[in-house]
Formats: C-alpha cells, structure tokens, sequence
C-alpha cells in the first residue's frame, strides 16, 4: 500500500524537540536497554533521519561499532554528515536509503537493524522487511519502533472535540498491531511486541500547540479530511486552542502520553 505521507523535517524536529523537554521518560533509554549494542556490531538504522540513533549507538559502544544510517531525505543526511564531520567520527557512514528499494548492502552483514518511526511507511511491507532480514546475519535482531493505537489519546481527543469530524488513520499507529506486526512475524524466526509509554506535561497551553502546528500543517497530506486551505487550518487550529484552553482551566495542566510499540524480532 502507497502512503501518501509529507512531513517537513523542520516538524520532525520540532515534535522531538517537545518530547524531550516534556516527557518525562526518555526513549534512548528505553532503546539502548532492550537491544544493549555491543563493540564489535555492525548496525544499521533504516530512515537514520539526522541521525540521533546512531550517535547514540556510537556513544554507547565508545566508538567501537561499525555504523550505517540511511534515509531517503538528502536535507537530514546533510546534517548527519555535517555532525559527524564535526565529530571527526570515521566508524559511522551516512548514505541514502530508499527503503522501498533493495538495500544496498550484502546478504547476512548486520548485527543490528532499527528503524525508528520510519520504516512502516514502507509501499510493499513484506519486501521492506524481507530485505532487513535478508542484510541480517544468523542471531541478527530487527527493531522497530512506532505510534500504538492508544498513542497520544488526548492529542486526537482535542481535536475530535474541536472540529467534530472522525480522526484519519495515521499509517504508523493504525497499521503497527495489525499488518506490521503480522509482516514481521511471518518473515522472523522469533518476533516480540515492547511497550513503553512517555506522558508529556504541558504546564502551559503554549506547547502544547506548538505541538499540534508540529503535527497539523497545511503540507500534512493525511489530514486532507479535515482541512483543505490555509483559512481551514487557520479556523481549526483556533478552534483546537479554545478545547485546549478549556481542558487546561479543568485540569491546571494538559497531559498527552506517547504511547510507543517496539517489535523485536530475531533471526536464526
């Protein structure tokens, strides 16, 4: 299935900018305690973005693991590279990535391969993950990590409230049990669904609608349903700002919990 998905990398960003300073869990944690990479791996983290996972799989492994990062989005690659080139850092190796495509990279190499919030947006689920496994060598793991079902309840609670229309499913979260999980069981030898939840405390309303311009720009094509214009958006966002306003005044603060799914799959 093709997804007809945009998001700025400026958004992107912007919303990971937000998790870090209102959450109260942080995810890198999470990350490094369930896969525990090792000196010696060769890693592969598919749509690396700018990077942020294989700073943090270097910095963990002191620099002794041999680092790939992949994307489609030659804008974040070059500030992957630009912080690397900062780093003088020569064991990870940014390049593109089309995972929609085969992978560039022989058969059985990979210790490691992650995806974080990217790989499920893949056209041909099954060729996708097939192709991570076909990169992985025997004892390989697969991690992929998106959006649950239950993520960000008050989030879409707010906006339902304020425009009165049916939310659009998000291809990450409405396909994560379901078809993502079930792909990659079918191709894995060993496949494990991790849960781990963040709730962000927005003390204020301001955040809390950065957040939703993070989310909810004209250039957001998945949310065509429920505007069509600049001065559609404009009248939705106002309308969102007066329920979160009114939630805040109840409650003294808004609390939106992430709420993310981790599959963890192995190969014999």
């Amino acid at each position: 299935m093709q997804i007809n998905y945009k998001e700025t990398s400026a958004d992107l960003q912007k919303r990971i900018e937000i998790h870090e300073k209102y959450g109260t869990r942080n995810i890198d944690d999470w990350n490094l305690e369930v896969l525990n990479p090792q000196p010696g791996f060769t890693i592969l983290d598919v749509g690396c973005g700018a990077g942020k996972q294989c700073f943090l799989f270097d910095a963990h492994t002191k620099g002794k693991a041999e680092i790939f990062g992949g994307d489609f989005s030659e804008e974040l690659l070059g500030k992957a590279n630009e912080k690397l080139q900062k780093l003088g850092n020569k064991n990870i190796n940014f390049q593109f990535l089309d995972f929609n495509k085969p992978f560039d990279f022989s058969d059985g190499k990979f210790d490691l391969v992650t995806s974080s919030f990217a790989i499920y947006y893949a056209a041909d689920l099954k060729f996708t993950f097939s192709e991570a496994y076909r990169v992985l060598n025997s004892g390989g793991r697969l991690f992929v990590t998106g959006p649950l079902p239950e993520n960000k309840k008050m989030f879409y609670d707010i906006i339902k409230e304020a425009t009165n229309k049916v939310i659009p499913p998000m291809p990450g979260s409405s396909r994560f049990k379901g078809e993502i999980l079930n792909t990659i069981d079918g191709i894995f030898d060993k496949t494990e669904l991790l849960t781990w939840e963040n709730p962000l405390v927005f003390p204020e309303v301001e955040p809390f609608m950065e957040y939703v311009h993070a989310s909810l720009n004209e250039d957001r094509k998945l949310w065509t349903d429920l505007f069509n214009s600049p001065e559609e958006y404009k009248k939705m966002i106002s309308s969102i700002q007066e329920v979160a306003v009114k939630w805040h005044q109840r409650d003294g603060k808004l609390v939106m919990t992430k709420v993310v799914g981790g599959i963890l799959a192995t190969k014999k």
